[in-house]
């Protein structure tokens, strides 16, 4: 049944409702009193269920899993965490199966190709999975084979996150803080491209040219003859995962500096070439017996384009200037803010935030204030409708993974200073043509303002008290919208059952429930339609704080 495209959609659209039904019932009866301690348990039942039914359905929902676990401003943190390792639970398929596609791609038998082969991948993923080989040249290989029938499983599940993210977008408090068409935009995109081993292919051959000169790094050679969009063909690369301590030990590897040539090697993908490894997990990343550092696997790729790099330059020079007009413009150019989001407050927090982290002596600070102070800053910008564009979000998941594993091999390392000449490198050479910018310029100027700063919790206090006041005017909307969305949670429900009834009607030909459906399928979106243009003028008037 997992592979019929109608029962995919009915269970994960079921699941969906499921959740919302569970959220919205607690939130009602926790108005008064909040059980911080119920509410993590049920996101973490919600979470296990989830994953359960991934496993067994695979497709969508293992690679939904995998991008939603970079999206720590959608999902809470107890629901990630319980996610994390959904992409290693994904069992293989036959080696039959893996035979077929084979020769189904290369238009004959695979001993044609292949000398040998083992029978039982050496990796499985929720796209395709991995086996070693040996061609008929004599080269040794991996051969990535992708799953039978993951394109058509995939569409159909699309249709399902489709008819989900409209409830969201049409039920729920999301849709003021996330644009949802926009989010399902990207998930589509990035998936399709993993689907396509061509687009793989063409993003490992772009990365070997990158290396090729290089002794510290290494990248698969691809073989393009026998690569096609459902099957890749590389060199198989010898080497352990980076983060076999044993192993680096055993081969006599200094881990302090396998850890700095570990971060050179992701700095300079990131800010010297634009393009950067977007899944740099540590079955990604090899180390040879030499210490050369080999990266593989290229299905997930970032590239921050010359716009985005535009503003990625006045974001680092608007914080290191405080001119948080420029930050705040930069993040709105780089889709962190949405058309609704009140940029002066929002900057007023970016202000409080770096002013304590950056021109402050931390060791002054003890950690609860520090606590405060974070938790305050949070709350003026909660409401505020920001989201982090999905480029972004893979690059926010690189940089903790690399951290994690720079960590793990040097637990001392100072990632600042070992950073800095990389980063400066790369700002001198983006701004060689620029004479205005004067790096020396700006520290002198940063460190000129340190003796002349005033306390950030004093200033936090007063943004608090302005924020407050504005709050008091959206807490009056909030309620009358409140009570409007679970007026539209009952005509929603009415609406389902109606098309499901309608659905039974045509099926077995029931005139007399199909007339009966239809008119209460019309009435419910006709007051669906009704109580959203009711809302929408509750919050057509927009109060921004002073």
């Amino acid at each position: 049944m997992k592979f019929n495209s109608l029962y995919r959609i009915v269970v994960i659209v079921f699941m969906s409702v499921k959740f919302f039904i569970q959220l919205e019932t607690f939130r009602r009866r926790s108005k008064h009193s909040w059980n911080q301690e119920r509410w993590q348990k049920l996101l973490k039942k919600q979470a296990k269920e989830y994953k359960k039914k991934a496993i067994r359905l695979e497709g969508l929902l293992v690679k939904l899993g995998q991008f939603l676990s970079t999206r720590a401003d959608i999902l809470p943190k107890v629901f990630l965490e319980e996610i994390e390792d959904l992409v290693d639970r994904v069992p293989s398929f036959s080696w039959n199966k893996a035979k077929r596609i084979l020769e189904e791609e290369w238009s004959s038998t695979y001993q044609d190709v292949i000398k040998d082969i083992s029978e039982r991948p050496v990796a499985s993923a929720s796209i395709g999975q991995v086996y070693r080989a040996n061609l008929i040249s004599g080269e040794e290989v991996a051969i990535k084979i992708r799953r039978p029938n993951i394109r058509k499983i995939i569409r159909a599940d699309f249709k399902a996150l489709q008819i989900v993210f409209w409830m969201i977008d049409t039920f729920t408090s999301y849709s003021k803080q996330l644009d949802l068409p926009k989010l399902y935009d990207e998930i589509r995109n990035v998936i399709e491209d993993e689907l396509d081993f061509n687009k793989e292919l063409k993003n490992g051959l772009n990365f070997q040219e990158r290396y090729k000169e290089s002794l510290d790094y290494r990248i698969p050679h691809y073989i393009s003859e026998w690569s096609t969009k459902k099957v890749l063909v590389m060199e198989w690369m010898e080497g352990a995962r980076v983060t076999n301590i044993s192993y680096i030990e055993e081969q006599g590897i200094d881990r302090k500096e396998l850890a700095r040539k570990l971060l050179k090697g992701f700095l300079e993908q990131l800010l010297q070439e634009g393009q950067f490894h977007a899944d740099p997990h540590s079955g990604n990343i090899l180390i040879q017996q030499d210490g050369t550092i080999v990266f593989i696997d290229f299905g997930m790729v970032g590239f921050i384009e010359s716009r985005d790099a535009l503003s990625i330059r006045k974001l680092i020079t608007g914080v290191v200037l405080s001119q948080y007009d420029d930050v705040t413009e930069a993040l709105d150019e780089l889709r962190f803010l949405l058309p609704d989001s009140d940029k002066k407050q929002i900057e007023k927090a970016i202000k409080t935030l770096v002013t304590l982290f950056i021109e402050q002596d931390l060791t002054m600070i003890d950690e609860d204030t520090a606590e405060q102070v974070l938790r305050e800053v949070q709350t003026l910008v909660n409401k505020q409708p920001i989201q982090l564009p999905s480029e972004f979000a893979f690059l926010g998941r690189a940089i903790s993974t690399i951290i994690g594993i720079l960590y793990t091999l040097d637990p001392k390392i100072d990632l600042i200073e070992e950073g800095k000449p990389i980063v400066q490198e790369w700002i001198n050479r983006e701004e060689a043509s620029d004479e205005r910018y004067d790096p020396s310029r700006m520290i002198r100027k940063l460190y000129g303002k340190l003796t002349s700063i005033e306390n950030p919790l004093d200033r936090l206090s007063e943004e608090l008290n302005q924020h407050r006041t504005w709050e008091e005017s959206v807490k009056r909307r909030e309620f009358q919208s409140k009570s409007m969305l679970w007026n539209k949670h009952y005509s929603f429900i009415a609406l389902l059952i109606s098309l499901i009834a309608l659905f039974v009607s045509f099926s077995l030909e029931l005139d007399n429930l199909q007339l009966a459906s239809s008119i209460t399928g019309g009435m419910s979106l006709f007051l669906i339609i009704i109580t959203s243009t009711l809302e929408k003028r509750v919050w057509l008037k927009k109060e921004g704080p002073k």
